[in-house]
């Protein structure tokens, strides 16, 4: 048997860090919205053994990969022996802040357990995720969603009406930026180390009455404050794109990638192309829509 899937990725509209947990973890709420660019999945049953390839030969095809971390857990969990091919297409820039890896690894789970007969149940694929990655919860399901701890305790939410037609066009700049050295630069940012919460649920609802202008006056990312005291082009970026039409603009995640929400694909390849002229075309960029029913 053979199954194809794609995995998607997501942006922060927003990420408040509430302050670092005992368990060295750091205590956070954050807004997470789907995107529709999507890396590609192949799983069958094939041979005796678990064997994985990718078409990117810069990432590892062993235990250093999500993918592989998946499976081995997921036949772990269900006691099905390893009699799996996985071939991965990767599309989604690597430590970009869009989630690309935590979602190859959802994917994975979710589409063993559909090759498979459905040995695990919705719960049980939940816990494993979790021990994976804090934002690998968060694929397993299909919409935009409220995200707490941190970050594996999923509220799932409808599409935001705000964001109804909107694109995004999202640009890295070919660096990627360590997510553990973003949150240990946080210790020397206090207010960004301590934010106030409930500014998620805050936007959760600006958004709900569909205010796009309101809701991007509340989009947020603590982690911009240590990233961009480094990498200042970021803030640059930034800048320029809310001043030559964005709706809103930020980092995602830890970065390095920085997001501009668009009306449209039209407006999206405009504003690409002033990037462009502007800063020159190195960049690695894509004009493409919302998912989870955020951009349709």
């Amino acid at each position: 048997m053979r199954l194809e899937l794609r995995s998607p990725c997501k942006v922060n509209l927003l990420l408040n860090i509430l302050g670092r947990r005992d368990d060295g973890f750091h205590e956070l709420e954050t807004v997470l919205q789907p995107v529709a660019l999507y890396d590609e999945l192949t799983l069958e049953t094939a041979g005796r053994e678990l064997a994985f390839t990718c078409s990117d030969p810069t990432l590892p095809v062993d235990t250093g990969n999500l993918v592989v971390r998946a499976a081995q857990a997921f036949l772990a969990a269900s006691g099905i022996p390893a009699d799996l091919r996985i071939h991965l297409e990767k599309h989604i820039p690597q430590a970009a802040g869009l989630g690309g890896g935590s979602a190859n690894a959802a994917t994975t789970l979710r589409g063993l357990n559909q090759l498979l007969g459905a040995p695990l149940s919705a719960a049980r694929l939940q816990a494993l995720a979790a021990q994976l990655g804090s934002d690998v919860p968060f694929f397993l399901q299909d919409g935009p969603a409220l995200a707490t701890g941190r970050g594996e305790h999923i509220q799932p939410l409808d599409p935001f009406p705000a964001l109804r037609g909107a694109w995004v066009l999202l640009i890295h700049p070919g660096f990627g930026i360590p997510t553990a050295w973003a949150y240990r630069e946080l210790a020397k940012f206090p207010s960004a180390l301590s934010g106030r919460p409930g500014r998620a649920a805050a936007l959760v609802e600006t958004l709900r009455r569909g205010n796009l202008p309101a809701a991007a006056a509340q989009f947020y990312n603590a982690l911009e404050t240590p990233v961009f005291h480094k990498y200042p082009v970021l803030a640059l970026w930034q800048e320029f794109l809310a001043a030559n039409g964005a709706l809103a603009s930020r980092m995602s995640g830890s970065g390095s990638t920085v997001f501009a929400l668009v009306p449209g694909e039209a407006a999206g390849v405009e504003l690409r192309d002033r990037f462009q002229r502007r800063f020159g075309d190195r960049a690695w960029t894509a004009v493409v829509p919302l998912g989870g029913g955020g951009g349709r």
